[in-house]
């Protein structure tokens, strides 16, 4: 049987990666010593990481004046990193609130004494559509903060709302490298790795570096300049996530890059989308034009029949359809690694289930 992860994270691996680290792991090399052994002042290791760094500045035509930084703690731990090195003027961050984990964001920042203003909310909408930006005043933020992919509640900024002189803070944890945008169009870039760009365990920071200045008050490991000085080797990273993402980026670079990625992932999901609205039994409320790529969150708007779903499609090989605990459902994450046969797969099944009711 053939098995498809649709998990949200951490999510499906290319095949080919899994194959290589597989004939890898005994044995990088040559060397007679596995990745996970080596050390990450060896020389070995220091071409996997500057390749790393190489492959994403191609990727993703990232500027030289911006930092490419690999560090730990996923998206959660920059939601205290950004404000700790980049609200230092004003005190004071924009946020819209896109759903949880933009909201985490301002949480995260107001705990570290940084106000963090809610500009615009479509919680009472379930956040079924995006908040439209109000317009800023100049010289009042140190920047904007936006979830530009909202896994749980699947939308997604497709084009930047305008924030004139603001700087915008993007999380882009669950769609880097799956759709196309302009590095230039942020101050900053993050993304947590286990979505869609390897293991968990390292975190891609993108950091314009006229930005980044010395911060007495900022923990030496979430020091943006720090990181940039040392190379993202101030401290022992993750090496073996470091070298699974430098093999995924290899990959993605060999499929076509990012541009081969997006055209992908909009056929997969215009694929399941077309399906969803024409079925009598699932559905998905995102607006149209907000509606992401690489989550589709649906439901048969019955908690056990959402159940049955998910355990008759895990016993089919199509795994972890299960919604996000905080809005129940069923959610489909179509990351660059999902073939399009696995969603002609999960397609074929939902149609089975709903002529069986």
């Amino acid at each position: 049987m053939v098995v498809y992860n649709f998990a949200a994270g951490p999510a499906m691996m290319p095949q080919p990666v899994v194959t290589q680290i597989q004939a890898e792991l005994p044995s990088l090399g040559g060397s007679g010593m596995s990745i996970m052994e080596v050390s990450h002042r060896a020389a070995a290791f220091g071409v996997i990481i500057n390749q790393a760094e190489t492959r994403l500045r191609t990727l993703m035509a990232i500027p030289d004046d911006y930092a490419v930084l690999f560090m730990q703690g996923g998206g959660t731990g920059q939601f205290a990193a950004a404000p700790l090195n980049l609200a230092t003027n004003h005190r004071r961050i924009a946020v819209l609130d896109s759903g949880q984990w933009a909201s985490r964001a301002a949480g995260e920042a107001a705990r570290l004494g940084v106000a963090a203003d809610v500009l615009a909310t479509t919680k009472n909408a379930h956040y079924r559509h995006l908040p439209p930006l109000p317009p800023i005043a100049a010289a009042t933020y140190d920047y904007l903060h936006l979830c530009i992919n909202n896994t749980v509640e699947g939308t997604t900024y497709h084009h930047l709302p305008d924030a004139g002189s603001t700087p915008i803070v993007g999380d882009m944890s669950s769609n880097i490298l799956a759709e196309q945008y302009h590095v230039r169009d942020f101050g900053l870039i993050f993304a947590g790795a286990q979505k869609n760009l390897g293991p968990a365990g390292v975190t891609v920071v993108i950091v314009r570096r006229e930005w980044l200045h010395a911060v007495t008050a900022v923990p030496s490991m979430l020091d943006y300049r720090l990181f940039d000085q040392k190379k993202s080797l101030y401290n022992t990273p993750p090496v073996f996530a470091i070298y699974a993402l430098n093999l995924v980026l290899q990959w993605v670079q060999e499929q076509g890059g990012v541009a081969e990625m997006q055209r992908r992932n909009e056929i997969k999901a215009k694929k399941l989308y077309a399906f969803l609205d024409e079925s009598p039994v699932f559905a998905n409320l995102v607006a149209k034009a907000d509606r992401s790529l690489t989550n589709v969150v649906f439901n048969t708007g019955s908690e056990a029949l959402d159940q049955a779903v998910v355990a008759q499609a895990a016993a089919h090989g199509l795994m972890n359809l299960k919604g996000h605990r905080s809005v129940g459902g069923l959610r489909a994450s179509l990351y660059n690694a999902m073939p399009l046969a696995g969603v002609d797969a999960l397609i074929d099944f939902l149609h089975d289930f709903e002529k069986h009711l």
